[in-house]
């Protein structure tokens, strides 16, 4: 691999780790809904405004959110909605897996009888 390509490389994976966690994931689509701010977050989640911050941090350091400071509160809304067709994506292979484990669970019940 060139060095120019896995810089490319890296810059993906600094994206997908982004995602990597289930708050923000859960961020993600909350946001694809539209703009929200910390303390919306806060509410839901049952965290610190520091932690909620945080996650949001990330995402916005990957590319993925962007924020507006309007008075004393900060707003979020995705920089890049098409992550959804990623998560998608990611929900269509969750499902592929459903069936096929509900598949075999199926044939290894139907061997038994």
């Amino acid at each position: 691999m060139k060095a120019d390509e896995k810089k490319l490389f890296e810059a993906k994976a600094a994206v997908l780790k982004a995602l990597a966690h289930p708050t923000r994931l859960w961020m993600i689509e909350q946001l694809a809904a539209g703009e929200k701010c910390v303390c919306e977050f806060a509410e839901h989640i049952d965290a610190d405004f520091s932690t909620v911050s945080k996650h949001l941090s990330v995402l916005k350091q990957a590319g993925i959110v962007q924020d507006e400071r309007r008075g004393k509160q900060v707003y979020y809304r995705l920089k890049t909605p098409c992550v959804m067709n990623f998560m998608h994506c990611v929900e269509a292979v969750l499902s592929a897996r459903a069936l096929e484990h509900l598949s075999m669970t199926s044939l290894s019940d139907w061997g038994r009888k």
